[in-house]
Formats: C-alpha cells, structure tokens, sequence
C-alpha cells in the first residue's frame, strides 16, 4: 500500500537465507480463456495474461453489487526524464480530459489549436527572456480559451457519475500510477466501454488551468513538513536513484516549463498493454468479464518497455544528518536504506522487524518508548519499493527533551533487536496478528484490489504466492534469523532528519500566471457520451433494512444482546455501547488515555499488551458527546480469554502516580504541538464557527486543572464504565445463544446500573451577520472554510438534500468542483457539502472549502460567494446527477454489524426505519426548480462565517474585512487551553 492461506511450501534453511519453494500456482482453461491461481488464496484470485501483454486479475466478492477497479501502469516518476521531472503526474492529470471522441464538441475544429498550444508550450519552454516568456504565456491562455470553445470539460467525470462510480481518481508515486474507481456491478459494460477508450488516445485538452491545479498541489506539498522532510530523507539516501533525485511532483522549474511532447512521449512508451494490468474485485461472473476486457482491450498494441535500471547506489559508510525547518511541530526521522522487495526473502524479513519493533501495541518501540512515555510518541515503518526500501523510525520529544535524545532512544531499540532483547513469543504473536490483519479486511473490495495491484506492481512471479503463504512463511523465520538480517542491514546506513520548528526562508512557491477562465460546456454532449448512455444496464433493484430480520434483539439481563452472525471467517467483534460521553463526564476521554500506562494487581500494563497481543485480540474505547463504544475484536478462539483479559483491565486497574505525572507533562506538550498544526487549527475554527465560543473541539480540561487532578479520580472512572447503562453487541461466528453464553460469562452485568450526570449539550449558533474567524500560520497557500447552520433536521428534506449535494458541490462533475478548479484554475482541492445531523433537534450545517494560493484568496472567497447565491443550472449535469444518486442508493448494502448502528443512527434522529425506500422514490420527481428552490430558501443571500488560515504577511490588511466582521481568533479560544 499479505494474504493467509494454506499453500503448499517447503522450506529449506540454509545458513542466514530463507529459500521458499512454492508450488502454488494451478493452471486452468476456462472457455477461450486460460488464467492461473494461488492454492489456498483466500481471493480465488484469477491471473489473466491477454494476447496482448495486458494483464488482468480477477477476484469476485459478492458482499455488494459493485466492483473496486485499478487500472494500473507499472511506470511512475522514476521514468521521468530528468530535465522533465513532474511527466508522470501530469499525464495522470490528463487522463481525465478525454480523446478524440470524448471531451470535445468538434475534434476537427479543436486539434489544430491544440496543435498550436503545444507548439506554444515548446517555445515556451526553451525561451529565457522574462518579457518574451510573458508574451508567449499570454498567446498560450488566449488560444487555450478558443481551444476551449471545443472542449467539454469533465465529461469523463460525468460518464462515471451517470453509471453510478463513486471514489473516481488516480495517483502517482515512484514505481506506478494507477487510475481506480468504485463501480456498480450493472454498468460494467459502460464502464469498460469508456476505460478502453480512456487510454485509446488520450488529449491533453484543457491543459494550461489543469496545470494550475498542479502547482497549487506543489504549493500544498512545500506548506507540508513531513513532505519536507521525506524529500530530504530521500535525496540523502539515493544520490543516484530516482527514489532521491527527482520527486513525484516535480521540480518548480521543471513545473514552470512544462513539454506536451514530452508528456505524450512518456505516454507512448509506457501506456502500453504489456506494461498495464487491469485488476476488478466485487461482484461479477470472472467467465464472462474476461471475455469482455478481451473485446474491448484488444486494440492495444505491445511494445518493448525500457524500464528505469539505475546503478547501484553505494554502500552508506556514515550516518547523514540534515535538517529542515517549519511551523510544524519538532520530529525526528531516521530512514534506513535497506534491500528491496523485489526478493521474498527480504520482504517478509522486514515486515517481521517492523512488527517486533511497532505494532502499535507490544513493539520493542511500543513497550520500552511509548508505554514508558520516554517520549511524546515513536513508531517505525517500511516503505517498500522494488530497488530499496526505507525503513523509518520516527520519533517526537517530550517537554524539555532534545531531538538527539528522541534519535538515541529510537537507535538503541534496533541495537536491542540486534542482541536479542525479545522473546520468542513476540515473533509468534507477530504471526497470529498479521494472520488476523488480513483475514479482517477481505470483504472490502478495495483492500483485495490494492493487495493486487501492490503485487503487480513488484513485478515478480513469486508475489502472490508469497502473500498467499505469508503467516506460513514469516512463522518460519527464527530469532537468530531476525538477529542476523539486522546485524547485517541496520548500521550506518541511515538518515537523520531533524524536523525542527522554525521559519524556513528558502521556501519557495509557484507563482501565479495570469489565467483567463475557460468554458465549460455543461450542456454539451459528445456522440460517444451519448452512446455509453445508451448502452444496455442490468436493472439492480435497491435493499432496504428491516430492523425486524436483519439483526437479532434479545433480552440480556436488564439489557439488551444485538448479534450478526459472521458467516465468512473466524474473527469476533463484541461492542459495548454506554450510555456516557463527555456531556455526563468530561474528563471520561483523559481517563480512557491513562488506561493504557495501567496494570493490574498480577500484570504490569507492558504485561497486558502483551497479553493482548499475544491472543491477536484488542480493545478500543471511543468516547462520544452521549455514548462510548467499547470494543473487543480478534479470532474467535481467544475470545474468551481476551472478554477476561478486557473486564480484569477495566475493573481492577491500579492508579499509576508516576506515569500520570509523566502523561500530563507529555498531554501539555502535545497540546502545544497541536497548535502548531494548521489542519487542527482550522478543523477548530469549523467548530467555533458551528457552535461559537464554547464548542465540542474546545470542550476540554484546562492545563491548570489537568496539572491539579489526582490519578485515583480517573481510575475510578475507568473502575465505573460497564456499570452504566449499556448493551451488548456481538458480530462473529458463534451462534447466538453460544455468543450471549460466552460473553455472561466474562462480562457479568449489573443488577442496576448507575444514573449519568447531565450537561447541556452544544447548541449550534445562528450566523445572523457575516464573520471573519482568522488565525495567522505561517504557510504558502490559504485555506478557507465556509460555515452556515440552516434549519433543523426534517426527514423529508433527505431526497432534496442528497440531490443537492452530488449536483452542487459532492465530486469531480460537480458545479463546485467544474467551476473553481476547472474553469478558474483556483485551487487543487473544493468543495461544499450541506451536512446533515446527527440528532433530531440539531440543524444542518452547510460547509464549503478551497484551499488556494494566498495572492487568490479574494478570488477564491468571490468564487465560491458567486455559486452560493447564484447556482448555476445545468440540464444535462442535474439528470447525471439524478442517475448517480440513484445507483448509489441502488448498490448500498449494509454488512456486518453496520445495521445495528445505521438503526441506532435513525433512532437518535427519531426514526424507527430505513428511510432510504421512501427518500429514493423522491428522486424522480425532483426537478431543477425544486433545487432552486431550496438554494435560495437556505444558502443564497446568507451570512456566513469565514474562517480563513493564512500568513498575515500575504493577505491584504482590509481584505478580509469587505466580508465580515474580522475576529482574530488566538489558539487559546480554539483549542481551549
């Protein structure tokens, strides 16, 4: 971003190397058609070769009638030229802009503008002069609006939101890019009609505001300190591979002089069947997909692939330290260079290590760093790429504790793993819960997908049979195994970046180039667009929840027991649901964290993750406003040891005087830390927007009165939980009346539970006058938050509401999205939701966002205001997002345990059903008027409350005060300490 099965291995050990023999791979024929699987692969994933070179994998699940698909190339930036860094990313971009028969009104007329833009951009390129660089910019923007007299812009994006997609994007990284969306299982015929013509002949149309959006994601990526420090990790680690000399993005040079011939060239070596896989899990009959992939995908022509081989990068015979400044708070980063996955060997070697050193829970950097709070937090990672991999430790400082410190904790944990210092039964409970991480996600379609696409991407035979036998394999693996790989691979040969907080003033940005919106088209219609739509669908008939059937209620004590049954693997889930949030106890979410440096009278808290971890089961508390969901999941065997192990911990944890002194120092130095988060800050300023001064963000205890609590007050919190009113929720495999025994005897209820003290709850604020909340960060861009609460909930405004959101502002086709980033080139990220709420008294809240350069904040904030009060009206984009809605309520499913708390959700909002049956048969009847209507009742003409996060030193002193009252707000009020 690996799978358990029983396949056939026999293993040979042979002095410090591990040699698998794997006899995996089955062969079959099927029809015309012949494809490989794994033995024992829990996917019965199918492993398609196309005469042409293309790839295809095929995994059915029949959880819900979609299917996740990647079309995956296995080039990325390491192809990129070096004077042309940025290539791969940018064709990524184009991808969305269509062909010869898509995206355009008249191809004939648009080709020889396009024709002369790109000959523009060449001249451009190769031009030093300032002024003449100017001039040519300016033709450059001129013939890009005529071109877009032609064009249809995000008529991709429409043809996927018509066919119901969801999730619709793509990525670039080293090794890949990778395009991938969410689609209904009936409209997989549209779906590959469109993909094959997709990557037909790609037309870079609309090029000029798309690469705006690319240096406004250049922008956001220099605002970003870990993206700084990675960079410099990277450059420090590989002075020759691609991995360190050149970033995905690209070069702001490189950004500023971009090559349409070049980007084609990249296309026409790389885009090529025999370098591409297309992977599809969901719900589909493999038979006949494959035969239709052949049909439409047989038109790619192979060609040899001059793949990236750089030089070896020499051996590292010193530690490199560098360091990088920023607002963000102080870290320290520790990258190994360390051997690549393309051997087998080494991956599940590395992935051993990085669990016996961070798993989150018994780690040697878990037990000896975390738990013992030597530090404010550490953890370790591999990030694996064919030629290397980079194995990280990362570490953040207590108060008073120096980033040097934090560096020596981290290194003497690999020196402990290099000794020994570990028991053997880590290395097995490292086995047990890398069996469980995978089993556990199998339903999801995207999961299985990425797993595939990850394997493709390695490029070796042995990948997935590897992965298939993984827990077989890595329970092979000795202590002396592990001790010796680590001798061998963690010495010198690391990076050390010191993330230090402070100005940095060699940051740069990519200057903003006078940019002339172009049309958009929104009634235009390609013919192919019309022929997709016209194509044949299956009819997939919508499912509705019956609270009666699809879950069992029984009485449990003077509770009540909910059970799903698991049908599909051995892994439980057991929930309890109290009745007690933060509104009834406001330091319940401080004691939950103390919980974790507790033991009990016969275990020390290091004992008890062990012990978890151990049984490959653990425990989460997530405190809400009125409830806490305490949860317990793991496999099934060991679930009554952990149900005991859990009840122990809650019940007869001990006060910890010193870790609790410790943990408050470190809670006050993450608080100081939070605040030099922008994302936080601004995530703070929606909430004192929403609910004004006293809000659900800033509800918390003051560092005064934190310093002041005693350890026993939150123990006895701890000591109280499960005696407040509560029920039961079981998922898992055991029969209901077995499920219930099992957990009555290791969770013995109360005969009575105790009464919950009661606060007012929050109450959302009226924007009565326009407001300006404001809070200065050092950073290129601005960010801009829109906040309005409307009206309180009412059932009967679902239908409209949806609608709504997926018309105005829900995705890539809409008018939000096609405006701001498409037309105007005013940011990489927008977008407006109108959110409904969670209770039945509470209001809607509409919220709007664009992140943007500073010198565009005005442009911005009138964009935005502009669509607000006047929506724009769209026939053809109101009907794609009626048929979008639609399939989206169509393909819905509800799995798992996710029915009790979708009807614990209606019943806070007052309702006792599945109002989907009734909200879908509303779809049809409403029309454009009826949105209308509903924009001017709730959005058009209102005041709202900005709230904006910015350097003071790029934004205009009275700017912000033409759109409200200007409130600076301090990090005290937004945070509340």
């Amino acid at each position: 971003m690996k799978k358990f099965g029983l396949g056939l291995l026999i293993w040979i050990l042979c002095g410090n190397a591990l040699l698998a023999q794997v006899a995996g791979w089955t062969q079959t024929r099927s029809g015309a058609y012949v494809y490989r699987t794994v033995v024992g692969d829990p996917l019965k994933a199918r492993f398609y070769k196309l005469p042409n070179g293309l790839t295809v994998i095929l995994s059915v699940n029949k959880k819900a009638p979609r299917l996740q698909s990647i079309m995956a190339i296995r080039s990325g930036s390491n192809n990129d030229p070096r004077n042309h860094t940025g290539l791969a990313h940018y064709l990524e971009h184009m991808l969305f802009k269509g062909t010869d028969q898509y995206g355009t009104l008249n191809w004939a007329k648009e080709k020889p503008i396009l024709d002369s833009i790109q000959q523009l951009y060449e001249k451009y390129n190769s031009t030093t002069d300032k002024k003449a660089r100017a001039e040519i910019y300016k033709k450059i923007d001129q013939t890009s609006g005529r071109a877009a007299h032609y064009a249809i812009a995000n008529e991709y994006d429409k043809m996927m939101a018509s066919m119901g997609a969801q999730g619709s994007n793509a990525s670039t990284w080293y090794e890949y890019t990778n395009y991938f969306e969410d689609v209904p299982t009936a409209s997989i015929e549209k779906y590959l009609a469109v993909q094959a013509e997709r990557f037909r002949n790609p037309v870079f149309r609309i090029f000029h505001t798309e690469l705006e959006a690319v240096y406004e994601e250049k922008n956001g990526s220099l605002d970003s300190d870990p993206d700084k420090v990675q960079e410099t990790m990277y450059a420090a680690l590989f002075p020759t591979n691609n991995y360190g000399q050149q970033t995905t993005i690209g070069t702001i040079e490189h950004l500023k002089n971009p090559s349409l011939a070049e980007i084609r060239k990249f296309y026409n070596n790389y885009y090529v069947p025999n370098n591409m896989a297309l992977i599809m899990c969901g719900d589909f009959n493999s038979d006949s997909l494959i035969g239709k992939i052949d049909r439409y995908f047989g038109y790619m022509q192979p060609k040899p692939v001059a793949d990236y081989h750089p030089q070896p990068e020499l051996p590292m015979t010193a530690p490199i330290f560098k360091e990088v400044l920023g607002p963000d708070a102080e870290e320290v980063n520790i990258g190994f260079r360390l051997p690549g996955v393309s051997d087998p060997e080494n991956e599940l070697m590395i992935k051993m290590i990085e669990s016996l050193l961070s798993n989150g829970k018994a780690g040697l950097i878990d037990i000896n760093l975390n738990s013992n709070q030597l530090v404010l937090g550490a953890a370790a990672s591999n990030s694996p790429y064919r030629d290397y991999s980079v194995f990280e430790l990362r570490g953040r400082p207590r108060g008073g504790q120096s980033l040097e410190q934090v560096r020596d904790l981290l290194l003497a944990q690999i020196e402990k793993l290099k000794s020994g210092a570990f028991d053997e039964s880590l290395m097995q409970a490292v086995v047990a819960n890398y069996k469980l991480d995978e089993i556990q996600p199998l339903a999801d379609n995207q999961y299985r997908a990425f797993r595939l696409f990850d394997d493709f991407i390695i490029d070796r035979d042995s990948a997935w049979p590897q992965r298939v036998i993984g827990a077989t394999s890595m329970a092979a693996i000795t202590k002396q195994q592990v001790i010796e790989f680590a001798k061998a691979n963690f010495n010198v040969n690391y990076v050390c970046v010191y993330k230090r907080s402070g100005e940095d003033k060699n940051v740069m940005k990519v200057e903003k180039p006078p940019i002339t919106p172009v049309e958009l088209n929104r009634e235009a219609q390609s013919a192919f667009l019309k022929s997709v739509n016209a194509m044949p669908s299956t009819t997939v008939q919508p499912q509705w929840l019956d609270f009666k059937t699809d879950f069992q209620r029984k009485p449990f004590h003077n509770a009540e027991f909910l059970y799903v049954q698991n049908k599909d693997n051995g892994i439980f889930r057991i929930n309890y649901r109290l009745r007690l949030g933060n509104l009834n106890e406001k330091n319940l979410a401080l004691a939950v964290l103390y919980l974790q440096y507790l033991g009990t009278p016969s275990a020390s808290s290091e004992e008890v993750k062990r012990q978890f971890y151990g049984l490959a089961c653990s425990y989460n508390i997530n405190v809400g406003s009125e409830y806490t969901t305490i949860t317990l999941t793991g496999l099934q065997e060991n679930m009554a040891k952990s149900l005991t192990l859990l009840e122990n911990l809650l019940g007869q944890c001990n006060p910890n005087d010193t870790a609790f002194q410790t943990l408050k120092a470190r809670i006050i130095k993450s608080r100081a830390d939070n605040k030099l988060n922008k994302g936080l800050i601004l995530r703070g300023m929606r909430y004192y927007a929403e609910y004004g001064p006293r809000n659900p963000f800033n509800y918390q205890v003051t560092n005064e009165q934190l310093n002041a609590m005693p350890a026993k007050e939150l123990v006895n919190i701890i000591h109280s939980l499960t005696s407040y009113q509560h029920s039961v929720i079981y998922y898992g495999p055991l029969a209901v009346e077995e499920a219930m025994r099992t957990v009555e005897e290791g969770h013995p209820m109360p005969t009575t539970f105790k009464t919950t003290g009661q606060r007012s709850p929050f109450v959302q604020i009226e924007q009565k006058t326009p407001e300006v909340l404001f809070s200065d960060y050092d950073m290129v861009q601005a960010e801009i938050m829109w906040v309005r609460n409307t009206t309180l909930y009412d059932p009967a405004n679902t239908a409209t509401i949806d609608f709504f959101n997926e018309y105005f502002g829900g995705g890539m086709g809409s008018v939000v999205f096609q405006t701001l980033r498409e037309s105007k080139a005013l940011a990489y990220g927008t977008y407006a939701s109108y959110g409904s709420p969670d209770k039945k008294a509470e209001r809607y809240t509409l919220v709007g966002y664009i992140g943007c350069q500073a010198d565009k904040l005005k442009e911005a904030m009138d964009g935005m205001n502009e669509l607000f009060n006047k929506m724009p009206k769209s026939e053809k984009l109101f009907e794609t997002a009626r048929k979008s809605i639609k399939n989206q309520y169509e393909t819905e499913r509800y799995t798992e345990d996710d029915v009790i708390y979708e009807w614990y959700a209606l019943q806070d909002l007052g309702l006792d059903r599945d109002i989907r049956r009734e909200t879908y048969l509303q779809f049809d009847r409403i029309d454009f008027p009826a949105l209308l209507k509903f924009q001017q009742a709730n959005i058009a003409g209102k005041p709202f409350t900005y709230c904006v996060v910015a350097s003071r030193k790029k934004i205009k002193p009275d700017l912000l005060s033409k759109y409200g009252k200007v409130k600076n707000l301090s990090l005290r009020e937004i945070f509340g300490y």
